[in-house]
């Protein structure tokens, strides 16, 4: 137990997609020198920040810029999806290409100069069917385009208003589900990718049988519970566990899982769950933040999910609300991930690359939220510790409820609860919020029907299951629009882990 965990009862965490912390949270306090409202030094961004771009022979340093309040695709920036896999992400780091099988490369002279060509080796190439599209005038300096206060105000005003951590890492440096991989069980079983491998080494869609923090809550007692923010299909144990392919979670009961509505009717009722997991709506339409979807719908969704909580008095008092996000998505950011991550397990060696999981991945904006947190926080370990990543998650439920350690790397991870520093909390009247709206913004070009990422993997993982009595016959199925892969998703599920038995 911790006493400064003493104070809370519940712990909530929303984990977005896809933004570097530089790229959501670097000029939050540029205009202060970066230190915060608190007096404390902020690793934030100075505007001095270049990255080289190699184009006809000559080489060009592009800096870091303010994304304009009155560009017209502002809260579509970098306008296309840039790469966020291992060998993507190994460049923009490491300004090389990975060797297979040799592990990660010598550590660089200078790190972090390989964003701009991977973008615009990655993201920009003309192809008709990529998905999601690129918006019209996309060009490769857009990846050192960094959101502003000014266009974030909620995300900015909770950085500003609670705890920031500057030196969260997400705990791979790879792409989205292996990484969620780690927030529900301190490791992806050796997998790097979203899908081609599983923990079984097998071809086919990533399937986790690894322990799950759910598992230790479970034999404790402690109840949890997972929100989506879309219809029933879209929950019933499906989008997290299932985007995951994290058998536990598949098989979970359907209690454990609802809508975004029924939080917010428990949060009005004080019974809300000890632990809550929250996921935004994916695709074009969606909330998620993911690049190039509608930031502006994101900063919406987190005002909706603090505002609730605030809602009930008792309940807020009581809670700590975490938003991360899963990973960078190939977004800048000028802070080299640390080398010192704790292999999780025997089973995490990447067979292609050689990867041995002892690098952290690359920044990403984390907020802690209480009113037990001092206004201008910045939230960091002591210099030498073990940083923080997505396990921090798990060694604070772990340190909360006294939990056993899934691997070695939540073993390793710090919690946070030195950032519930005060003796009381914060009166109802301090709300950093009380006079923002979030932003409204409709792109000026609506982008076509297509299947998000990871609506398209939980429709791979689903294909994978028997279906009306037949086996996977080793295909993967193609959908036009998020619907179709939805609609695929729910049908075979409900075959395959709801029908009568």
């Amino acid at each position: 137990m911790n006493k400064n965990l003493d104070k809370i009862d519940h712990i909530v965490v929303i984990m977005l997609e896809n933004r570097s912390f530089d790229q959501m949270l670097g000029y939050l306090y540029t205009d202060q020198k970066n230190i915060s409202d608190a007096g404390q030094p902020y690793e934030g961004l100075t505007g001095k920040e270049t990255c080289p771009y190699s184009q006809n022979g000559k080489i060009t340093e592009v800096p870091v810029s303010r994304i304009s309040t009155s560009d017209p695709y502002n809260y579509v920036m970098p306008g296309a999806d840039p790469g966020e896999g291992y060998p993507d992400t190994i460049e923009q780091l490491y300004g090389v290409t990975p060797k297979k099988k040799v592990g990660l490369p010598a550590p660089p002279a200078e790190p972090n100069k390989g964003f701009v060509n991977n973008f615009a080796g990655k993201a920009l190439p003309e192809d008709k069917d990529r998905t999601p599209p690129i918006y019209p005038g996309t060009k490769a300096e857009n990846i050192m385009g960094m959101f502003t206060p000014e266009l974030l105000p909620i995300t900015s005003a909770l950085a500003k208003g609670y705890a920031v951590c500057d030196h969260w890492y997400c705990s791979i440096p790879t792409e989205t589900l292996p990484n969620r991989a780690f927030i529900h069980m301190a490791t992806s079983q050796g997998v790097l990718w979203d899908s081609v491998y599983n923990a079984q080494g097998k071809k086919g869609p990533n399937v986790y049988d690894a322990k799950t923090i759910y598992e230790e809550m479970d034999q404790k007692g402690i109840s949890w519970k997972m929100y989506a923010c879309e219809n029933k299909a879209d929950t019933l144990p499906n989008y997290t566990h299932a985007k995951s392919g994290i058998q536990y979670l598949i098989d979970a009961p359907a209690a454990n899982f609802g809508l975004f509505s029924e939080f917010k009717k428990e949060v009005a009722d004080g019974t809300i769950a000890d632990y809550t997991f929250l996921e935004p709506a994916w695709g074009a339409t969606g909330n998620s933040m993911h690049p190039n979807y509608n930031v502006a719908a994101g900063e919406e969704f987190l005002q909706e999910i603090y505002s609730t909580l605030r809602s009930n008095p008792k309940v807020w008092e009581k809670t700590l609300l975490i938003v991360t996000f899963d990973e960078h998505g190939g977004n800048y950011d000028h802070v080299f991930p640390p080398r010192t991550a704790a292999q999780p397990d025997s089973e995490s060696v990447d067979k292609e690359y050689g990867f041995d999981f002892t690098q952290f991945g690359v920044r990403v904006p984390t907020i802690l939220i209480s009113p037990w947190i001092e206004k201008g926080t910045v939230f960091r370990v002591p210099k030498g510790s073990t940083p923080m990543d997505h396990t921090s998650v798990l060694a604070t439920l772990e340190a909360k409820y006294d939990l056993k350690p899934l691997t070695a790397r939540d073993k390793a991870a710090p919690h946070v609860g030195a950032a519930l520093s005060r003796s009381t909390p914060r009166p109802e009247s301090d709300n950093p919020l009380a006079k923002l709206v979030a932003p409204k913004y409709t792109p000026p070009v609506e982008q076509k029907k297509h299947a998000a990422h990871l609506e398209t993997m939980a429709g791979h993982l689903a294909a994978s299951w028997p279906y009306k009595g037949k086996k996977w016959d080793g295909t993967y199925p193609t959908f036009g629009s998020s619907q179709e892969a939805r609609k695929y998703y729910a049908e075979r599920y409900e075959d395959y882990f709801l029908k009568p038995t």
